[in-house]
């Protein structure tokens, strides 16, 4: 794992050997999200729309959009709802307003409720539609700044042009002449100001108009307490994933039998087959602490490849002989071992008592399980050396030479190293075992129990 990429095969090894313990994290992150909800009231946004007619070019449109969320527009806003302390200080955090296609300014208010979000974003628009004329110079009425209005003025003073020339004296004098003339020309000049008129650009009006009252929100604005109970699970469980990643990453334990013999400095003699099987290893653990592991799915290693299908009986009986074999003939008469097996590997311990089973006395195997943090083995007595069984890829170079140091600290020669390897059970042919098999033998600390024999 220290080397390999990670891949989508790792992940779901992950789920289906940690399942359980992901799914507590999973909850535990819920419960979190909820706690976190508490913290966070409930907020309703809504949002107010100005268009802003003609042309406009990006960097006036972005102007218009710091200008509506500017602290004068929102100080003014502030004095006019009169909320009781809500200052323009406060409701400058909860305005927001962006440039949108089609020349709109799409102002946001987030408040406690929908009615003051909805009071919140159509008293900003109306505020800044104001600031923004009073900075433009824009101070003449609306209504008459609008070109129809315009159009309607022009014809109102052609028709008091015409009753005015009516009403001039009759008559060729001087002065009805000069009257009528001077009407004349002022009835074509409005006439030509109504042709520019229409002649003139619409898009160059940039009078701002609010397009309408903001809606009403109807459900909360994000983060709601269920994206807060959601998104909780969710990092939790990823927490959870990435340090099962991150501590396999990190793992220093030997992956390799040849690693775990040189860690030792003694030869294989072998790999044996275990049961995947827990009920032995269930039957072995107890206390509240091992039933947690049991649980949460602690108990197993997750890291380590799916165990192949075993063979019959028959094939795992000739592995541990041949490991015996081996045995007798490295060892002078008598032929007397300790059998070592970390404390707290099962699959080891398994073997190691079918290993002194199978041994039926020749060689006699004393099973002793040692501390990994700080091993410590029983003086010798007329034991020939130390056989030393764990399972693979359960431990670092540095927990194996303790293992070592220890067996040399009690006199006793590590004569080899038998590796336990865990396979899956499928129906196997019945294999017959020899009667009067020895009981194997079993130390605890210093504790010494001698097979029946």
């Amino acid at each position: 794992m220290n080397d390999d990429t990670i891949r989508l095969a790792t992940i779901g090894r992950i789920l289906r050997r940690r399942w359980r313990l992901l799914t507590v994290l999973a909850v535990v992150g819920a419960l979190a999200g909820y706690g976190g909800s508490a913290l966070f009231p409930p907020r309703y946004t809504t949002s107010a729309s100005v268009l802003l007619p003609g042309a406009w070019q990006e960097r006036e449109l972005l102007t218009q959009a710091e200008i509506a969320s500017s602290s004068v527009v929102i100080d003014r806003v502030a004095a006019t709802l009169g909320w009781s302390g809500v200052s323009g200080s406060d409701l400058r955090d909860r305005v927001t307003a962006t440039a949108a296609d089609g020349n709109i300014i799409k102002i946001s208010g987030t408040a406690e409720t929908p009615e003051r979000a909805q009071q919140l974003s159509d008293q900003v628009a109306r505020q800044f539609v104001t600031f923004a004329a009073r900075i433009t110079g824009d101070g003449t009425d609306p209504e008459a700044a609008q070109p129809e209005a315009l159009r309607q003025l022009v014809a109102q003073a052609g028709r008091r042009i015409t009753e005015l020339a009516d009403a001039a004296a009759p008559g060729q004098g001087m002065d009805s002449v000069q009257t009528r003339t001077e009407l004349e020309k002022l009835r074509t000049a409005l006439q030509d100001a109504v042709k520019k008129l229409d002649q003139a650009d619409p898009s160059a009006n940039k009078s701002m108009v609010v397009m309408g009252s903001a809606a009403r929100p109807t459900g909360q604005a994000a983060p709601t307490r269920i994206q807060l109970v959601a998104g909780g699970a969710l990092v939790f469980l990823l927490l959870g994933i990435i340090g099962h990643l991150t501590a396999a990453r990190t793992s220093r334990r030997l992956r390799t039998e040849p690693e775990t013999a040189a860690a030792l400095g003694s030869p294989l003699l072998g790999t044996v087959d275990v049961s995947a099987d827990r009920s032995a290893k269930r039957a072995r653990d107890g206390g509240p602490r091992a039933l947690i592991r049991r649980l949460l799915g602690l108990d197993t290693r997750w890291d380590l490849p799916v165990p192949h299908a075993s063979g019959d009986e028959a094939g795992r009986r000739v592995r541990y002989r041949r490991v015996c074999a081996r045995l007798r003939d490295r060892l002078p008469a008598p032929r007397r071992l300790l059998v070592v097996v970390p404390d707290g590997d099962g699959p080891a311990h398994r073997a190691a008592e079918r290993l002194a089973a199978e041994a039926d006395g020749e060689p006699l195997l004393r099973v002793v399980e040692v501390s990994v943090a700080r091993p410590l083995l029983p003086d010798r007595e007329d034991e020939s050396g130390a056989l030393v069984v764990l399972s693979a890829g359960s431990r670092t170079a540095a927990e194996l030479a303790g293992i070592a140091g220890a067996c040399a600290e009690a006199g006793q020669e590590v004569v080899g190293v038998v590796i336990a390897d865990l396979v899956r059970d499928r129906p196997t042919r019945s294999a017959d075992r020899r009667p009067d098999t020895p009981e194997p033998v079993l130390v605890g600390g210093d504790d010494t129990r001698r097979a029946a024999g």
